[in-house]
């Protein structure tokens, strides 16, 4: 795999940033992952566009044409059709973007849910901070379930570790947490909102018995059905309205790059 630091295209095992850089020891810095489609990236000016808030919210300097010249000039070299595009930029002011392989996922989804406060001052920040992000993972699988569901303290249903959570209820559709509920404003799931029939509002916890059908929803995920919430099997995984989701979504993909997928 190739990664390109600050400019130089290199192994990806040979990138270095030096010890020092606050990324490293704070979490100072900020990041996007973008899918590649046939080497291709999908949404880049949309994860441009984010890298570039989160860096202006973080009061990091940061210059998005050089994020972009640094991805063209991997890409030019990058021989992994199906992959990941993982781009960083510290607060010690290295910029790096790294080829990696899409993870073995699991058909269907079991999650748990883990109890998680957003720091709101990190608002619109997608940020390398995310060490509660990743031990809410760890902690659902210690329960057996595949990945987590952050709820906060008051039983407020929020997203995933690195997705957005859309559910159906019975007589109302798809609805997903508002973005005032402090959640990443995710870029596939905006494409959803416009795809879909989807309702935007606060989700309780115990709610979720209710639940007929539900997904997540993120870059690397497209459309993720959950077969089971807490240990209670859903009745429909996936369900019909996951079903045109993932449709859509595909299609979507296809339409924005220009050719059919594999």
């Amino acid at each position: 795999m190739l990664a390109i630091l600050d400019g130089h295209v290199m192994a990806a095992a040979e990138a270095r940033i030096p010890v020092t850089d606050e990324g490293l020891l704070r979490g100072d810095g900020v990041f996007e992952v973008i899918r590649l489609y046939g080497g291709r990236p999908f949404a880049l000016d949309d994860h441009l566009a984010r890298i570039g808030r989160s860096a202006a919210n973080l009061r990091l300097e940061l210059d998005v044409e050089d994020v972009r010249a640094d991805i063209e000039a991997l890409l030019e070299r990058n021989e992994v059709a199906e992959a990941a595009l993982r781009v960083v930029v510290t607060r010690g002011g290295h910029r790096l973007a790294l080829v990696e392989e899409l993870k073995a996922l699991p058909e269907l989804l079991a999650v748990a849910t883990v109890e998680y406060a957003p720091t709101r001052i990190l608002d619109g920040v997608k940020s390398l901070s995310y060490a509660g992000n990743m031990l809410a993972g760890r902690l659902a699988r210690e329960r057996g379930a595949d990945e987590a569901l952050l709820v906060t303290p008051h039983g407020r249903v929020l997203e995933g570790p690195t997705c957005s959570l859309f559910v159906a209820f019975a007589g109302e559709g798809l609805v997903t947490p508002p973005l005032s509920e402090h959640i990443l404003e995710s870029i596939t799931r905006r494409r959803l909102l416009e795809l879909c029939a989807v309702r935007e509002r606060p989700i309780v916890r115990d709610e979720l018995a209710g639940a007929q059908e539900a997904f997540m929803a993120s870059t690397i995920r497209e459309v993720h059905p959950i077969r089971a919430i807490d240990g209670r099997p859903l009745p429909a995984a996936p369900g019909p309205l996951s079903t045109e989701a993932a449709r859509a979504i595909r299609a979507r993909i296809e339409h924005e790059l220009g050719a059919p997928l594999p």
